[in-house]
């Protein structure tokens, strides 16, 4: 393995001294001036900026509130809107945005930065918290302790699963979070160990950290609502949780294919997102003599899971709806600073003028008469009655046109906007 490889990397994806800065100073700003305005809690820096484990121009920071424990223990669903009305005492001019979730959170932009503000009770122990969210601050203090080397390592395995599709533990992702991609390479020690590891791995793979179970009895320990994904991460800090529990079968085997592939032949391209654009698309298109439907998406407002979700809803139905025209690739993408990507290679640009629906047997007269009120053109074949019914939509342009403004589609994305392989728009 080349060191130079990852140096090249790093030197893309590790913050600037500039960037570093402005970080710093801004956060600073930020938590004097809430600190300022807080009784009985204090916000302190959370997620990746406290683990010092972000990547560069990932220009949003997590700040925890932590609520004193005697003080509000027992009003831990309230945390919330006490939080809320501090914030608007404390940045009046900020637009702040509350996000429903097991305890409601908020976003606001501050200097040019987003901060995503999480209230939390203040715990020294698993066994206190409330809310999984009360771990946070806990979780930053083992991978600050276990992980002290291993900053830039666990950098490099943040961007090889973002280029390749695999990081998030969203569910409309269910990849790899970052805490967990912190664990993982605090245990195996480097980015490239933990790949090598990863090939070994086998369905239901246990990795405990921590030692809280003996050898890898965690299966017999944990609940079985817990065990679910393929690979089983017992939580250092909580032996009652299952860390990677969002991780989906597709993407553990993803990732270890990745890793194999990228052992095998190291590339600084495995860690390069591909382009997802019209032109790109368009040479695909061209090459292999296929019909694209590139859609341009707008996501709705919300909570990032529940549209990501809503995404891909909206997706698989479209999907779904083309499959007459030949869908010979398809894929999706979204930023969630930017509008969501819907693509699909198709083989055909026409589908036929009349579809034909199959019917019940002939021996079943009541069904058959039934069908034929139903069908004005109607015909016995194979012992079945059945129906040739005239296609609304046979072009590919049009069908994808009315295909958007189903209710379906507009119950769960904003505007869509279409283009056809020779940027024709719609």
């Amino acid at each position: 393995m080349k060191p130079t490889i990852y140096t090249e990397v790093l030197s893309q994806i590790k913050p600037s001294e500039i960037e570093q800065k402005k970080f710093e100073k801004v956060t600073k700003l930020f938590l004097t001036a809430l600190n300022s305005k807080l009784k009985h809690a204090c916000g302190i820096l959370g997620g990746s900026g406290a683990k010092d484990t972000w990547l560069a121009g990932a220009h949003d920071v997590d700040i925890f509130v932590q609520f004193d424990y005697q003080k509000f223990a027992a009003k831990s669903m309230r945390l919330s809107d006490i939080l809320e009305k501090t914030l608007q005492n404390t940045f009046p001019k900020s637009k702040i945005n509350r996000l429903y979730g097991s305890r409601d959170y908020f976003q606001l932009r501050y200097e040019g930065i987003d901060f995503e503000i999480i209230p939390i009770l203040k715990v020294t122990q698993p066994a206190q918290a409330k809310n999984i969210t009360d771990l946070s601050p806990l979780h930053s203090l083992w991978v600050n302790k276990h992980a002290v080397k291993q900053k830039d390592d666990i950098r490099l395995a943040k961007q090889f699963c973002k280029a390749n599709g695999l990081y998030g533990a969203e569910s409309y992702i269910s990849g790899f979070s970052g805490y967990v991609l912190e664990i993982l390479v605090a245990h195996y020690g480097s980015f490239e160990k933990l790949l090598k590891a990863s090939l070994k791995w086998k369905d239901k793979e246990v990795v405990d950290p921590a030692n809280h179970y003996p050898k890898k009895d965690a299966l017999f320990h944990l609940n079985s609502s817990k065990q679910h994904s393929p690979l089983v991460l017992v939580d250092p800090m909580d032996k009652n949780r299952n860390a990677s529990a969002a991780l989906s079968r597709d993407k553990f085997i993803k990732f270890k294919t990745k890793a194999g592939e990228f052992l095998k032949k190291p590339a600084v391209s495995f860690f390069v997102k591909p382009e997802l654009s019209l032109l790109v698309l368009q040479k695909e298109t061209k090459q292999n003599k296929l019909h694209l439907v590139f859609l341009e998406v707008q996501p709705k407002t919300g909570k990032r899971d529940v549209v990501g979700s809503q995404l891909v809803k909206a997706f698989e139905f479209i999907q779904k709806r083309l499959k007459v025209f030949g869908v010979q690739s398809s894929g999706w993408d979204w930023d969630k600073s930017k509008e969501a990507v819907f693509y699909f290679f198709t083989t055909k640009d026409k589908q036929p003028l009349y579809e034909l629906r199959a019917g019940p047997p002939l021996e079943l007269k009541e069904y058959v008469i039934d069908f034929r009120k139903r069908h004005k053109d109607t015909f016995e074949k194979d012992g079945k009655i059945w129906a040739k019914i005239k296609v609304e939509h046979t072009e590919l342009g049009e069908f994808v046109k009315h295909l958007v403004k189903e209710g379906y589609v507009k119950e769960r994305v904003g505007n869509i906007k279409i283009n056809l392989r020779e940027n024709i728009i719609l």
